[in-house]
């Protein structure tokens, strides 16, 4: 039973950040780093990262937000602004962080954290790639935390997760289950204006739920079967 967790930085402009997240992630046990279109990583990073430049020396740079998740089952996402209405599904429903670690309690799996740009954090595209949504609760004085002291908190409360026996469904076949969504509602001529919408509201619901692979592919059977009817 493995419980990994996997810290996504999503363009970050100061090294001096990137070099303090590779030493907390390090001071809580965590080594899966991954940097998308990273600022130069230098003197300064490595002197932040102090006893953790083996973290920051090893971690993996890409070009986008696809290859920085590919091989996680789940995909959480950070953010300081939350929606407003219940129906606003790209920054709602938001859990924090010590709600999240109760939610992965006894399970095990690659779970992806994303972390948005330190000046204007996620484009909602980018948001919409995320199965889940976390918001770290702040004075409404200065709601936006610096990213390394974000960084911090979520590690503090998911280092706290006991890995159990429930097997989180892998990533890429919940990738092909929103795939086959997709289809369906093209195939029953779902309003145009309500798919975006909708199919994002599967999202979010599905990752709230765990799924375990056998359910995944049991969904994708009663979907496929649904489509045989139609046609």
């Amino acid at each position: 039973m493995t419980f990994n967790l996997r810290i996504v930085l999503v363009e970050p402009l100061y090294q001096g950040n990137v070099g303090s997240v590779a030493r907390a992630m390090k001071n809580f046990g965590f080594s899966d780093l991954v940097l998308v279109n990273p600022c130069k990583l230098e003197n300064e990073a490595r002197a932040l990262a102090s006893h953790a430049w083996d973290v920051l020396s090893s971690a993996r740079i890409v070009t986008n937000i696809e290859q920085a998740i590919e091989g996680a089952d789940v995909v959480v996402a950070t953010t300081g602004i939350t929606g407003l209405k219940t129906d606003e599904h790209i920054r709602m429903p938001p859990y924090t962080p010590h709600e999240l670690k109760e939610k992965f309690n006894g399970t095990n799996g690659t779970i992806a954290i994303l972390f948005g740009r330190e000046d204007n954090g996620f484009t909602n595209d980018e948001l919409k790639l995320s199965d889940m949504i976390v918001s770290i609760p702040t004075s409404e004085i200065y709601p936006i935390m610096n990213l390394s002291h974000a960084t911090t908190i979520m590690l503090y409360e998911l280092s706290q997760i006991d890995a159990g026996e429930q097997q989180l469904a892998d990533g890429f076949d919940l990738k092909l289950l929103h795939e086959h969504i997709g289809e369906l509602l093209d195939d029953i001529q779902y309003p145009e204006h309500k798919k975006e919408k909708t199919h994002l509201m599967f999202k979010r619901i599905f990752g709230r739920a765990q799924l375990m692979p056998r359910e995944v592919q049991t969904l994708r059977g009663f979907f496929g079967k649904i489509q045989q009817l139609l046609k």
